[in-house]
């Protein structure tokens, strides 16, 4: 016996064809939604994690701040007392200078030459005097500028002759002068230095006589 199917099977098919479409579309659809979620769990897990390490980063950056503040404050202070012992020790220099600039005065002073005044102003010495010779002269201001050790920069300031006259050929011909000197601080002079200086007997400054 044979049977005949007379019903729409094509109609039916496609049907069906068109259910399992949608049906794949949809679990699809359902698949994405399912990554993305993860996905964006992910992103949101990572994004925590970055806070939290950047807020890690940032206490652990103001903890720094407040170190180098210290450390800043520790350095001035530092500065401020280093300030403090070179003034003290400049003082203490400078209390001895005196003794120095005497000594180093006699020490310098070729024979034939002598003071009449001795001023300071500030760093720099006022020296005026009378001298035997032009040579006498000279021979000071290449002792202090090249021979002393707190005497520099020495500067003629005038010379002139004095004490001769038509009248009395005899007489002995003089040179009054003024020149100025710097006073300096050598890098050996130190306390101890200046102390044996200042306890040492000075020798007399060459008094004024008069031609």
């Amino acid at each position: 016996m044979i049977l005949i199917n007379l019903l729409p099977h094509r109609e039916e098919k496609r049907k069906r064809r068109k259910a399992a479409f949608f049906l794949g579309l949809g679990l699809a659809a359902a698949v994405g939604v399912v990554i993305a979620a993860m996905w964006y769990l992910v992103l949101q897990q990572m994004i925590s994690s970055q806070q939290q390490r950047n807020g890690f980063l940032q206490a652990e950056i103001r903890k720094l701040e407040v170190q180098i503040k210290d450390i800043a404050t520790l350095r001035a202070e530092i500065d401020n007392l280093k300030a403090r012992q070179k003034a003290v020790e400049d003082l203490q220099t400078d209390r001895n200078i005196p003794v120095h600039v005497l000594n180093e005065l006699v020490k310098q002073t070729p024979e034939g030459i002598y003071y009449t005044a001795v001023r300071q102003n500030g760093q720099v010495l006022v020296l005026t005097g009378i001298a035997q010779t032009n040579e006498r002269v000279s021979e000071l201001l290449r002792n202090t500028g090249n021979n002393s050790e707190w005497l520099t920069r020495p500067e003629l300031v005038e010379i002139k002759a004095i004490g001769a006259n038509a009248s009395n050929r005899d007489q002995r011909r003089m040179f009054d002068f003024s020149m100025r000197v710097s006073i300096k601080r050598p890098q050996a002079a130190g306390p101890d230095s200046a102390a044996s200086a200042a306890s040492a007997p000075a020798s007399p400054v060459k008094p004024a006589t008069k031609p």
